[in-house]
C-alpha cells in the first residue's frame, strides 16, 4: 500500500532508521489526495486561494507583521504590532498557500513563500531560539518577560508560535518537497529539547499548539523527542499552584488557572473549561499523543471532557465558547444567544478534535459534530468576498438602547487576527476530511463532489467519486471503479448523517419537535438496499466492480429544533435547519427587524434556491408574527412572510438585526419584557 496518507499524517522519515510509527485506527485520507469538482466547496477555495491569502499577506505587510521579522535580522527595533504572537499569523498564511500550491501550483506564489521563508531563517538565532519581538531587543512588552520563556506560562506565546511554525512547515515540506522550512523548524524543535524535558524547564504553555505541532513534526522526521516533548508540555499542566493577584479579575477561571486548563493535571480533568480555542487544540494534542502512545488515561480524560461540551457548552452552529470575558467556556447550559462569543478559531480547534475523535473511535457522531461545525460556524467566520471576517459568531443582533449587539459587522481585519489567517490556512484542508480508512474498510464522511483513488489491499486500488448538490440536495451518487477488472471486495461505509436519521445532536443538548417518517434509502446500481448500521454508517460489504454506482438520497426536511430545558435562553423556542444548514433571520429580508418575530410552532416553510442571492443560497419562506409596541400601553401586531437564510451567509449585506431561536408564543419574546 502506497498509504498516501502518510503525506500529511505519518512515516514519511528523514532519518535513516524510519520505522512504523504507531497512529490512529482510522485514516483520514490527505486534501492531497481528493480532487474536488463540488459546486459548494470548490468556489470557496478558489475565493481562499485567490483573494484570502494574498489579502492576508497583504494586511501582514501593512500591520508590520512581516516587518517585525525584518527588524529581527538586523537586532532592532519596537515591535510594529500589537502582539507578540503575530508571528504565527504569518506562519498560518504560509501552511494555507502551501496547502494551495498543491492544488493547483503558483509560481509566483512559491517564489514569495521562499522569499518569507528566507528573511524567517535570517531572524532565526544560532541556537534556534525564533521569536522576532524579543530577537530585534524589544522587551517592553508586558506579555513577554525580560528572558526567554519566562512568560510562557501565561501569555509570552514563544512557544504557540512555533506550534504554528511547525504546522507550516511540515504542511510546505509535504506539498513542495522543499526542506527550507522544515529544516528552520527541526532547528528550533532541537533548541526546545536543550531546554525543555525531565530535569530541564517544566512549563504548561501558556497557549497551546506546540503540542500539535510537535506531533507534526514527528510524523515526518520520525525522531520520537519531539513526540515525548509534547507529551511532557501536556503533563505539565495542573502542576502549579496560582494565587489572586492584586487587580485580577474576580473570576475563578483566572484565579485556579481553568483558564489556560491548567488547574488540574490533564488526566483528572473532567470539564470543558477556560479559552476554547486553547482547549480545544490542547484536545487535540492529547489525542495525537494518545494514539501514538496508547495512553488510555489521556483518552479516559477526553471522552469526559467531550461529552460534557458537546452535552451542555455547545451552541446549534456547532460554536464553542459562551464567555466573551475570557473567550471560553462559561457554565453547564448558559448559552445566552445575544452574548455568544462562538470565536472563529475555535470552531476551527473543534473540528480538529472532533476529527481526531473519529479517527480514535469510527464513530459518526463526532463527523456529525465537524459537519455542523463546518457548515455553520466555521464558514460564517468568512464574509463571501474572501476579504471580510467575523471574530465572533453570536446567535442574534438586536437593538439595545438604541445600539445593535455584538460583533455584527465583518471587518478587513484585526488587530488580533487569529481567525482570519486560520481561516485562510483551514479552507485548503476541507479535502482531507471527505474520506477515512481502516484497514480495507473506506469510510465516507462528508459529501462533496469530488474524486478519489485509495489502495484498500495491496496492490489494489478503487477510485471513488461523489457526485452531489450537497447540502442543497439530498442525492449522492457514489461512483466505484476499481483497478482489477475482476472487481475488489472490500466495505463501503456511508455515514447516514444524524439529521438524516432525526437526531438532531449526538446528544440530548437538542432534538427536533417532531419526528420525520421519511427514511434515507440506498441504492445500488439501480436495486434498493437493506443496509446494516454500525456507528452511524451503512455498511455495503461486496465485491466491486467497474462502473457500480451507489445512490444515497437523504430526506431534505424543514426542521423545527428545540433545546434542552435547561438552556433558559432557549425556553419557548425554535431553530430551523434544512438538511446540515441552520437558517436565521436577517434584518434585510424581514422589514428591517428580527428581535420583534414570533414564529407559531404549526409554520410551514417553502424551500426556494436563489442563484442571484448570497451567492447562491436555498432560502426558506413562512410567514411569522410582528410585534411593535406603540407606547407604554398598546402593541401592534401583523402576519408578514418571513424569509430565512443560511446562517453562515449573515453579515454579508450590511448592518442590522439577525437571529437563529425564535420564540413561538408572545410572552417569550424577549422585547416585550425589556
Amino acid at each position: 500500500m502506497k498509504r498516501y496518507f502518510f503525506l500529511v499524517f505519518c512515516l514519511i522519515s528523514l532519518v535513516s532508521t524510519a520505522q512504523v510509527q504507531k497512529d490512529y485506527p482510522y485514516r483520514g485520507v490527505p486534501f492531497t489526495q481528493v480532487k474536488l469538482s463540488d459546486n459548494f466547496w470548490l468556489p470557496k477555495l478558489e475565493i481562499n486561494r485567490t483573494v484570502t491569502i494574498p489579502w492576508s499577506f497583504q494586511k501582514s505587510k501593512e500591520t508590520g507583521r512581516i516587518k517585525n521579522f525584518e527588524q529581527a535580522v538586523t537586532h532592532t527595533g519596537k515591535l510594529c504590532t500589537t502582539y507578540p504572537f503575530d508571528d504565527s499569523d504569518v506562519y498560518k498564511i504560509i501552511e494555507g498557500a502551501a496547502y494551495s500550491l498543491h492544488v493547483k501550483y503558483d509560481a509566483k506564489l512559491d517564489i514569495y513563500l521562499d522569499s518569507l521563508i528566507t528573511l524567517i531563517g535570517k531572524a532565526q538565532e544560532p541556537d534556534g531560539y525564533l521569536y522576532t519581538t524579543r530577537t530585534m531587543g524589544d522587551t517592553t512588552h508586558p506579555w513577554i518577560g525580560k528572558t526567554r520563556y519566562e512568560k510562557e506560562h501565561e501569555l509570552s506565546h514563544e512557544l504557540y508560535n512555533m506550534g504554528h511554525f511547525y504546522e507550516a512547515a511540515t504542511a510546505h515540506y509535504l506539498a513542495t518537497k522543499k526542506r527550507n522550512m522544515l529544516d528552520i523548524a527541526i532547528k528550533n524543535a532541537n533548541h526546545l529539547l536543550t531546554v525543555f524535558g525531565p530535569n530541564k524547564k517544566a512549563v504548561a504553555p501558556g497557549h497551546q499548539v506546540i503540542e500539535i505541532g510537535l506531533g507534526k513534526l514527528y510524523r515526518v522526521t520520525g525522531n520520537q523527542q519531539y513526540l515525548d516533548l509534547s507529551k511532557f508540555f501536556i503533563d505539565c499542566r495542573g502542576q502549579r499552584k496560582y494565587e489572586k493577584k492584586t487587580g485580577e479579575k474576580d473570576a475563578t477561571v483566572w484565579q485556579t488557572g481553568a483558564y489556560w486548563q491548567d488547574n488540574v493535571p490533564v488526566t483528572q480533568q473532567t470539564e470543558a473549561l477556560g479559552h476554547s480555542v486553547r482547549a480545544g487544540y490542547l484536545y487535540a494534542g492529547m489525542a495525537d499523543v494518545a494514539s501514538m502512545t496508547n495512553n488510555l488515561e489521556y483518552l479516559t480524560s477526553l471522552n469526559k471532557i467531550w461529552e460534557n461540551a458537546f452535552s451542555k457548552k455547545t451552541y446549534i452552529t456547532g460554536g464553542l465558547g459562551q464567555a466573551g470575558n475570557w473567550e471560553g467556556f462559561g457554565p453547564d447550559y448558559e448559552l445566552s444567544n445575544h452574548a455568544a462569543y462562538c470565536e472563529t478559531c475555535a470552531a476551527i480547534s473543534s473540528v480538529y478534535w472532533n476529527h481526531r475523535m473519529f479517527m480514535m473511535y469510527g464513530d459518526s457522531k463526532y463527523i456529525d459534530i465537524l459537519e455542523r461545525t463546518l457548515y455553520n460556524g466555521l464558514i460564517s467566520g468568512i464574509g463571501l468576498d474572501g476579504k471580510t471576517f467575523n471574530y465572533e459568531n453570536p446567535m442574534e443582533y438586536t437593538m439595545q438602547k438604541g445600539k445593535l449587539s455584538g460583533e455584527n459587522k465583518r471587518s478587513p481585519w484585526f488587530g488580533c487576527s487569529c481567525c482570519p489567517t486560520n481561516i485562510c490556512r483551514f479552507m485548503p484542508s476541507i479535502p482531507s476530511y471527505v474520506y477515512a480508512q481502516k484497514d480495507n474498510q473506506v469510510y465516507v464522511n462528508l459529501f462533496m463532489s469530488n474524486t478519489t483513488t485509495l489502495e484498500v489491499l495491496p496492490k489494489e486500488s478503487v477510485t471513488i467519486s461523489q457526485n452531489t448538490e450537497y447540502p442543497w440536495q439530498g442525492m449522492v451518487v457514489i461512483s466505484v471503479d476499481p483497478t482489477n477488472k475482476n472487481g475488489l471486495k472490500f466495505s463501503l461505509h456511508v455515514r447516514i448523517p444524524g439529521w438524516a436519521r432525526d437526531e438532531a445532536f449526538p446528544t440530548d443538548l437538542y432534538r427536533y419537535k417532531e419526528k420525520i417518517s421519511d427514511k434515507p434509502s440506498i441504492q445500488v446500481n439501480g436495486q434498493i438496499l437493506e443496509y446494516t448500521m454500525e456507528n452511524g454508517y451503512a455498511i455495503i460489504d461486496k465485491a466491486w466492480k467497474k462502473g457500480d454506482k451507489l445512490m444515497m438520497t437523504l430526506p431534505m426536511k424543514v426542521k423545527q429544533v428545540v433545546a434542552n430545558e435547561k438552556v433558559k435562553d432557549n425556553i419557548g423556542k425554535i431553530a430551523i435547519e434544512r438538511g446540515p444548514i441552520v437558517y436565521c433571520a436577517e434584518f434585510v429580508d424581514n422589514n428591517g427587524l428580527t428581535s420583534n418575530l414570533v414564529v407559531p410552532e404549526s409554520q410551514n416553510f417553502s424551500s426556494e434556491f436563489q442563484t442571484n442571492l448570497l451567492n447562491g443560497v436555498m432560502t426558506l419562506r413562512g410567514s411569522a408574527n410582528a410585534f411593535k409596541i406603540e407606547n407604554s400601553s398598546s402593541i401592534s401586531t401583523q402576519t408578514q412572510p418571513l424569509v430565512l437564510i443560511p446562517y453562515y451567509a449573515r453579515s454579508n449585506r450590511g448592518q442590522g438585526e439577525m437571529r437563529i431561536w425564535f420564540p413561538t408564543r408572545i410572552k417569550n419574546l424577549e422585547i416585550l419584557t425589556e
